[in-house]
């Protein structure tokens, strides 16, 4: 197929492009900017200022949208916050009704979502069936889904892939994690019952190409390996990992003292997600449990 992806310089991007290329697959790149002049391979759009290349989007048969700002590159202010939601809902919002308005619109979007969805929800197992939550990030993943109508109604299969905890070296939170946890002042976060729902980017490449290629996926897709951990589990995995100590904690007080806002929603919240639609369509993790998953991706 002939993919266009949105967010190739980011963490899941820079691991998809070139898995999607070895399958087989022809890759443009949609690039920001508001005078680029658009290649066979790159092509540029300025969703600040609603500005997309229909020309060069016309044709391509699937698209994989990635693009949004971090949310855990600091603190959360008012203006930061309104940065993280216009970056995901206007922006998908403007590609999807660019693409529905397209002579040939593509089959098939995937656009990224996360398990912010469901809110903090302590031991519950949550599924794509499951009602959202609450809180700030849960309402830009829920306005981020609706912006991808535009391309529902015009025909196109849409499927929301909702991350986890993505684990890699190359950025994310293991990245942020891993140097004080070698130097041994890691440690349990807040109680440490919290659910972490992790997954690790080999299951996000492949798991978004499995879901391209399968056309009885639409809506919905949880994309969290089937077996999530408590934070205290993960910390006590992570440090056996790394040969390291992990004795010193962080209390719930000196995690919203540091991080705000986003210690809530991020550190202290607890998800326990489980993948039913992606095991229910046949797919198969590659790592499924975290103790492995962390020795491949560290290379351990």
């Amino acid at each position: 197929m002939q993919v266009l992806v949105s967010g190739s310089t980011g963490l899941v991007g820079t691991a998809l492009v070139p898995a999607l290329t070895e399958a087989g697959h022809e890759v443009i790149r949609l690039l920001r900017s508001a005078t680029g002049t658009a290649t066979k391979e790159i092509t540029y759009w300025d969703p600040e200022h609603s500005s997309v290349n229909l020309q060069s989007l016309d044709g391509v048969d699937a698209v994989v949208h990635l693009a949004g700002e971090s949310i855990a590159s600091g603190r959360w202010s008012t203006a930061r916050k309104d940065r993280i939601r216009s970056s995901r809902v206007d922006g998908t919002h403007l590609l999807c009704e660019s693409l529905a308005h397209l002579p040939k619109p593509p089959r098939v979007i995937v656009s990224a979502s996360a398990i912010g969805y469901y809110g903090s929800r302590g031991d519950e197992v949550l599924t794509e069936s499951s009602s959202p939550g609450e809180g700030y990030l849960s309402e830009v993943c829920q306005s981020w889904e609706a912006a991808c109508e535009p391309a529902r109604q015009a025909g196109i299969r849409v499927v929301n892939v909702r991350f986890g905890m993505i684990l890699s070296t190359a950025g994310g939170a293991l990245a942020t994690m891993l140097t004080p946890f070698k130097m041994g002042v890691g440690g349990i976060v807040g109680s440490g019952r919290q659910f972490v729902s992790w997954v690790a980017i080999d299951d996000v490449v492949n798991a978004i190409l499995y879901v391209l290629q399968s056309e009885q996926i639409s809506g919905a897709v949880n994309v969290t390996a089937p077996h999530p951990v408590s934070n205290r589990e993960f910390t006590k995995t992570f440090g056996k990992v790394l040969g390291r100590p992990t004795v010193f904690p962080m209390p719930e007080f000196a995690a919203r003292l540091a991080f705000g806002e986003m210690a809530d929603e991020l550190l202290l919240s607890s998800q326990r997600v489980h993948p039913e639609r992606l095991q229910q369509a046949g797919y198969t993790f590659r790592l499924a449990e975290l103790e492995p998953a962390l020795r491949h991706v560290l290379n351990r």
